[in-house]
């Protein structure tokens, strides 16, 4: 067989090399990526500390942040402890089983932040377009039911990567070139036929990005037919109002979403930029999150200034 020379059979370490290119430099390049954790850890617990404890925020919206901020906090936690550990101590060595647990973490986190930013829209939708019925439709029982189909999706869709990549013994390098496991990275190293994993691989982006998006860009159309019908310029405006924090996080979440996937299958530019820009799309986004929300929602500014600032100033 002429794999036994150039190959690895059934390999139980792989190589994480970070950012190829900018190795010497990775140990710089951690900092901002540890702030950016931090920024993300501390707003997510605080986010999840302030919904369950102000009662002015249990409502279907804000049980959905707090559902995206426990997501959030995965992904950082999946990702940022190995990452950091290869860009400051050197720690590129990983057991296939630990990266293959880690992809599928990653994944299924992307997945369901995608579902509940779904999820998010379709409270507007019915906020705006059937105000009357937003409580009836959107009870306890829903938002739960929601939240469990959610994570059901995505831990079976992403479930089935790590399986498929399981079954492949031959790999011609267990040198992976990224600072995570990630599905196509790892897919790229095997030296048999993955034509079944490539294929899987782009199902599950489309079964979970590409039909949450499309539903979500109906959900807004028809927001702004319903907000543009509405006779009163300030309606409008507190209308619309109540839809930009929500904007804003999924113009970010998918259009970094997006690009990072194609750019990895089809597109021609450096590996060190797209492993920088995968990078910076899956922990961004959790950092921005707690920000854009306190930053548009009264409730949570006002328990941040009166926990953090007038506690401080009264001592």
């Amino acid at each position: 067989m002429g794999y036994t020379n150039l190959s690895y059979l059934n390999p139980r370490t792989v190589i994480l090399i970070g950012i190829p290119g900018l190795e010497h430099v990775q140990f710089w390049i951690g900092f901002p990526f540890f702030v950016v954790c931090l920024v993300a850890l501390l707003g997510n617990l605080l986010l999840l500390i302030i919904i369950p404890s102000e009662r002015s925020l249990h409502q279907p919206m804000y049980i959905f942040l707090a559902a995206l901020a426990a997501t959030d906090l995965g992904l950082c936690l999946a990702i940022a402890p190995k990452m950091l550990a290869i860009f400051w101590f050197g720690s590129c060595s990983m057991a296939f089983d630990a990266c293959l647990a880690q992809l599928f973490f990653i994944h299924a986190l992307q997945g369901m932040e995608s579902g509940i930013l779904l999820a998010m829209a379709f409270d507007r939708y019915v906020a705006i377009c059937d105000p009357l019925r937003h409580t009836s439709i959107l009870t306890p029982l829903f938002l739960l039911r929601a939240v469990l189909m959610v994570a059901v999706r995505a831990t079976v869709l992403v479930g089935i990567l790590p399986v498929l990549l399981k079954r492949l013994q031959w790999f011609h390098s267990v040198v992976i070139v990224h600072s995570y496991c990630e599905h196509m990275a790892v897919v790229k190293l095997a030296a048999e036929d993955v034509h079944i994993n490539k294929s899987y691989g782009l199902f599950v982006a489309f079964a979970i990005l590409g039909f949450d998006m499309i539903f979500v860009f109906i959900s807004y159309i028809l927001i702004f037919r319903a907000v543009f019908r509405l006779s009163q310029k300030e309606a409008r405006i507190r209308a619309f109002n109540t839809c930009t924090a929500h904007i804003v996080v999924f113009l970010e979440f998918y259009i970094l979403a997006f690009f990072s996937f194609f750019s990895h299958r089809f597109g021609h530019v450096s590996p060190y930029v797209h492993i920088l820009l995968s990078t910076v799309y899956l922990l961004l986004p959790p950092a921005l999150n707690p920000i854009v929300y306190g930053v548009k929602t009264k409730e949570i500014r006002r328990w941040v200034v009166q926990t953090f600032f007038v506690k401080t100033n009264t001592q």
